[in-house]
C-alpha cells in the first residue's frame, strides 16, 4: 500500500523569533520512513503544497507530523505536532480523509492550553488488488468459518479443513463480489451463490451475513482476529503445502479480477483530456487569482525581460501545444521524453502535470532516468508561478533529495512603444528529505548542471522571443518617470474640501443666526455684577450657548491655520533634481489603495514620507480620499555608500495643532529586494489601521550609481584610507558567487573575507564575509550549513574581545539594535 501525504498549509502558528514571526516546516515520518517539507521563513500562516509518499506494509503504523521552527543558531523550535492512525484511513470512503484542518497539539501533556494553531492536510491511501475492500472480505470470512468451526479444535485435520475451506472461500466471494467472469461475460444468477464443500463434504455457506459489514468498526477489529484463528490452525498443521497452494491461486484470481473494471476508468480520463489548457488555467485562476507572489529560491539562474506578455510566455513555457520543452530536452541531449496533461488535483487547489524522460550521460554521472512534476503556484492573468520538483532516484544518493526550480512571469518594464513586456526570474534550491554527509558535493553538482542547462534554456528562449537589453531597460527609466506628472491641486479646489463640510456651514449659520439677533435685540440694562462694556449671560442657556459660539470659533480658527498649511505644502518635495555623484535614488509614487478613514467624514487626508540613509522626502498632500494619486516624482541627494533600507510613513494631515495619525509603514530592503522588481511594485502596508483596511502603496524604485564601473574601485580606495590596508578588487566570479551564497543583488560585492568560528557549544568553523551593507557568515560541517547576515545599520555596537585561555584568538562581539 501506498500512502500519500498532502503537506498544505498552516495557520496561527506561535511566534518563536524575536522579530515576531517563524520560520516552519514539517518532519513527516511512517515507521523509518522520512521526509521534510521545505522552510517557509518569516511566516506564521506558511503554505508548503508539497506531496509525499510512504510505501506501508504494516496497517497498525502511525503518521507522525511535527513542526519546527528552523533557527541558524541552536537546536530548532518545537510548534506542534499531529498524529493520524492508518486505521483512520481504512475506515474512510475511498481510504482518503480528504482535505481537512487537523489542531497540533503541544509536545507535553500538561501544555494543553498551549494554542500551537492548525495544519491543513490531504491523507489518502492508494491500495493493489480487488477493487473491494479487504476488510469486507476477511469479515465476510470470518463469518462462514464461525459458523463451522470452533477455536477448541485441536484435530489437525480439521485445522487443515478449515484453512482450505478459508482460502476457497476468499476465491469464491471475490467472484461473487466482481459477478464476471475473466473474459467479461456475466455469471448466471444460478452461480452467483458459490458453495465449498470441506474433505468431509461439509457444506461451507459463502454468502455475506448482513450483519457482517454493518459498522465500519467490526470490518476494522475482524481480519485481526482471523489472522490469529488461521495461524493457530496452521501451527498445530504439520503439512501445510495444500493450504499455500491453494491461496496463491486464490490471490492470483484475486489480481485478475479487477481488470474488467479499468475500461470505465481509462474513459474518465478520455474525457479530461477534452478539457483544453486554458480551461484548465483559467480554473485555476479563478480559486488562486489572490495568492501571493512567492519569493525567489537559494540561487539565481534566469533573470531576463522579454518582448512579449506574461500570457504568451506561460503558454510558451508550459502549454502542452508548445514544443519548446520538448526541443530543449532534444537539445540537451536527452531520451525518452514523455508527458502527461494537466490535470486539476484535490478539488481544483492544485494545477500539475508528470515529465519524465532520460538525461544525457556525463563525465561524472551516467544517463538516468528523471521525473519532474510541475505545479501551479499562481496565476492571474498577469502572473505566474510554477514550481518544478525534479528527482532521480538512481543516482547516488538520489532517494535522499530533489531538485526544485522556481518559474516566476511577471509584467516587465514598460516602454515607449506600448509594447507588452514581461520578466522571467528562474531560482532553484535542493529540497533534502533526508540528511546526509555528500550535501555539500551533490549541491554544487547540481548547481553545475542547472547552469549549463538554463544557459541552453536561455539561448534557446532568446531564438524565440526577443530579450530586452538591460542597458536600453535602464534607460526607460526617464521615459517612464517622465510620463507621470504630480498631481497639484489648486488653492480654490484645497479650500473648498477643507470649507465645504457641515461643520463649517453649521459655524457660519449660527454666526449669522446671532447676528440677527444682535441687530434686532436692544441693549438691555446693566444688571448684577455688569458694567458698561460688559454683559454676562443671565441664564444657565446663555452659559451654554457662549461655550458652544466659542468651541464653534476654534473650530473655524483650526480650518483656517490648517488650510494655509496645507496650502504651503501641496507639492511636497515633488519635482527636486538630486545634488551629486554617487548612488542615486528615485523614488516614484504612483498611488495608494484601501487607506483607513481617521476623520469625521469618513475619509482621510493622506501623505508619504520617505526616508533613507537619513534624508527625508515628503509627498503632497491628497484631500479628503482613501484613494489618493499622487504620481510624485523624489530624488535623493547622491549617496557614497549604496542604500541599505528605506521606511515609507504614510500619515493623516490634520493641521498644526494636532499629532498626525499613523496611516501604515512599510520597510523596503534594497539587499534582499531584486531592483528589477523594485522598478513596478506594489507594498503592503503595516499597522493595525493598515492590515484591518489590506492598504497598499504603488511605487516605482530606480537605483543607480552615477560613476559606473569605477564607483567600486573608489570605494575600496576609501576604505584603504580608513582602515590602512590595502584592499584587493576581487573577481567578478568570486563576486557572483558571494551574491548568490546570501541572495544579494548585482550591486552588492564583497570587500573581504576572513576564517573564524562561530562561538557555540561546539565551535562552527566557518567564513565572515563583509560587504558595503552586510556582514554575513556562512559555515558547512557535516552536511548542516550555518548560514546568516546583518545589515550594518542593524549593528549598534562591534567589541573586540583579546584571546583569554578559553579562546585563544580574539574574538568580535556584535550588538544589535532591540529588535532586530
Amino acid at each position: 500500500m501506498r500512502l500519500t501525504v498532502r503537506v498544505i498549509g498552516a495557520r496561527n502558528l506561535r511566534a518563536m523569533d524575536f522579530n515576531g514571526f517563524s520560520d516552519p516546516y514539517v518532519k513527516l515520518q511512517v515507521g523509518k520512513q522520512r521526509f521534510k517539507t521545505k522552510v517557509v521563513k518569516m511566516n506564521l500562516n506558511p503554505e508548503w503544497d508539497q506531496e509525499f509518499s510512504f510505501v506501508v506494509a504494516d496497517v497498525r503504523e502511525v503518521l507522525k507530523l511535527d513542526v519546527y521552527d528552523e533557527d541558524m543558531i541552536g537546536t530548532d523550535d518545537f510548534l506542534g505536532q499531529v498524529r493520524v492512525t492508518l486505521e483512520d484511513l481504512l475506515a474512510a470512503e475511498n481510504f482518503s480523509l480528504g482535505t481537512r484542518w487537523y489542531q497540533l497539539l503541544p509536545k507535553a501533556k500538561s501544555d494543553k492550553a498551549v494554542d500551537c494553531g492548525e495544519i491543513c492536510l490531504a491523507i489518502s491511501l492508494e491500495t493493489a488488488g480487488a477493487t473491494r475492500s479487504w476488510s469486507d472480505d476477511l469479515a465476510t470470512e470470518l463469518t462462514g468459518t464461525q459458523k463451522e468451526y470452533s477455536l477448541q479444535s485441536s484435530q489437525s485435520a480439521g485445522a487443515s479443513s478449515a484453512a482450505l475451506a478459508y482460502e476457497e472461500n476468499e476465491a469464491t466471494k471475490e467472484d461473487d463480489v466482481n459477478e464476471y467472469f475473466s473474459d467479461g461475460t456475466e455469471i448466471p444468477e444460478d452461480d452467483k451463490c458459490g458453495e465449498v464443500r470441506d474433505p468431509e463434504d461439509r457444506l461451507i455457506p459463502t454468502e455475506i451475513s448482513s450483519e457482517a459489514g454493518t459498522s465500519k468498526t467490526e470490518k476494522l477489529d475482524k481480519p485481526s482476529l482471523v489472522d490469529r484463528v488461521y495461524q493457530m490452525f496452521a501451527k498445530k498443521n504439520d503439512d501445510i503445502s495444500s493450504t499455500s497452494l491453494t491461496k496463491t491461486e486464490a490471490l492470483e484470481e484475486v489480481q485478475q479480477a479487477p481488470a474488467v473494471f479499468e475500461a470505465p476508468l481509462i474513459q474518465t480520463s478520455d474525457i479530461c483530456l477534452e478539457i483544453t489548457f486554458a480551461e484548465l488555467l483559467g480554473s485555476f485562476e479563478s480559486r488562486h487569482g489572490q495568492v501571493e507572489m512567492p519569493v525567489n529560491l537559494q540561487g539565481i539562474l534566469v533573470n531576463q525581460s522579454y518582448f512579449t506578455s506574461p500570457s504568451d510566455l506561460n503558454n510558451l513555457l508550459f502549454s502542452p501545444d508548445s514544443d519548446f520543452r520538448q526541443t530543449l530536452v532534444q537539445l540537451q541531449g536527452c531520451t525518452d521524453f514523455k508527458t502527461e496533461p494537466w490535470r486539476i488535483d484535490n478539488d481544483g487547489e492544485s494545477l500539475k502535470r508528470v515529465i519524465s524522460y532520460t538525461t544525457a550521460p556525463s563525465k561524472l554521472v551516467k544517463a538516468v532516468k528523471a521525473t519532474e512534476e510541475q505545479s501551479y503556484l499562481k496565476a492571474d492573468g498577469k502572473e505566474y508561478s510554477v514550481l518544478l520538483s525534479a528527482s532521480t532516484p538512481d543516482v547516488p544518493c538520489g532517494t535522499y533529495f530533489r531538485t526544485e526550480v522556481l518559474f516566476r512571469i511577471m509584467p516587465g518594464p514598460e516602454l515607449d512603444s506600448e509594447q507588452q513586456t514581461s520578466h522571467l526570474v528562474i531560482s532553484w534550491r535542493m529540497n533534502f528529505l533526508q540528511s546526509t554527509m555528500m550535501k555539500s558535493i551533490i549541491e554544487n553538482g547540481a548547481r553545475q548542471g542547472l547552469e549549463q542547462n538554463y544557459s541552453q534554456f536561455s539561448d534557446l528562449l532568446s531564438e524565440k522571443i526577443n530579450p530586452i537589453d538591460v542597458d536600453d531597460a535602464g534607460s526607460d527609466k526617464e521615459q517612464v518617470l517622465a510620463s507621470l506628472q504630480g498631481g497639484q491641486e489648486s488653492d480654490w479646489k484645497i479650500a473648498f474640501l477643507y470649507f465645504c463640510n457641515f461643520g463649517v456651514l453649521s459655524s457660519l449659520f449660527v454666526a449669522l443666526y446671532i447676528g440677527v439677533h444682535v441687530s434686532l435685540v436692544n441693549s438691555g440694562a446693566v444688571q448684577g455684577l455688569e458694567f458698561p462694556g460688559l454683559d454676562l449671560p443671565d441664564s444657565i442657556s446663555e452659559i451654554v450657548m457662549g461655550g458652544l459660539l466659542f468651541l464653534q470659533v476654534q473650530h473655524i480658527f483650526k480650518k483656517i491655520m490648517c488650510f494655509f498649511q496645507a496650502r504651503e505644502q501641496k507639492v511636497g518635495d515633488h519635482g527636486v533634481k538630486a545634488q551629486g555623484d554617487g548612488w542615486l535614488l528615485t523614488v516614484a509614487l504612483i498611488e495608494g489603495t484601501n487607506l483607513a478613514p481617521v476623520d469625521a467624514t469618513g475619509f482621510s487626508d493622506p501623505y508619504v514620507v520617505f526616508t533613507c540613509n537619513g534624508k527625508t522626502k515628503t509627498s503632497s498632500i491628497k484631500f479628503q480620499t482613501l484613494e489618493p494619486q499622487w504620481n510624485d516624482i523624489f530624488e535623493f541627494d547622491a549617496m557614497d555608500d549604496p542604500p541599505s533600507v528605506m521606511n515609507v510613513h504614510v500619515y493623516d494631515f490634520d493641521g498644526p495643532f494636532d499629532e498626525v495619525t499613523s496611516l501604515g509603514h512599510a520597510e523596503i530592503n534594497f539587499v534582499k529586494s531584486n531592483l528589477s522588481e523594485l522598478a513596478d511594485v506594489w507594498i503592503p502596508l503595516q499597522g493595525n489601521l493598515a492590515k484591518s483596511r489590506q492598504s497598499k502603496l504603488h511605487l516605482r524604485i530606480f537605483l543607480n550609481n552615477s560613476k559606473g564601473t569605477g564607483m567600486v574601485t573608489e570605494y575600496l580606495s576609501k576604505m584603504e584610507k580608513e582602515v590602512g590596508k590595502k584592499m584587493t578588487l576581487r573577481s567578478p566570479r568570486t563576486n557572483t558567487a558571494f551574491q548568490e551564497l546570501f541572495s544579494l543583488p548585482a550591486e552588492e560585492f564583497l570587500i573581504s573575507s576572513f576564517t573564524c568560528y562561530l562561538k557555540r557549544k561546539l565551535p562552527t568553523q566557518g567564513h565572515l564575509f563583509l560587504s558595503p551593507r552586510i556582514i554575513g557568515f556562512y559555515s558547512s560541517m557535516f552536511g548542516r550549513k550555518t548560514k546568516f547576515f546583518f545589515l550594518w545599520e542593524d549593528i549598534e555596537d562591534i567589541q573586540a574581545i583579546p584571546p583569554s585561555l578559553s579562546t585563544w584568538s580574539p574574538s568580535l562581539a556584535i550588538t544589535l539594535h532591540r529588535g532586530q
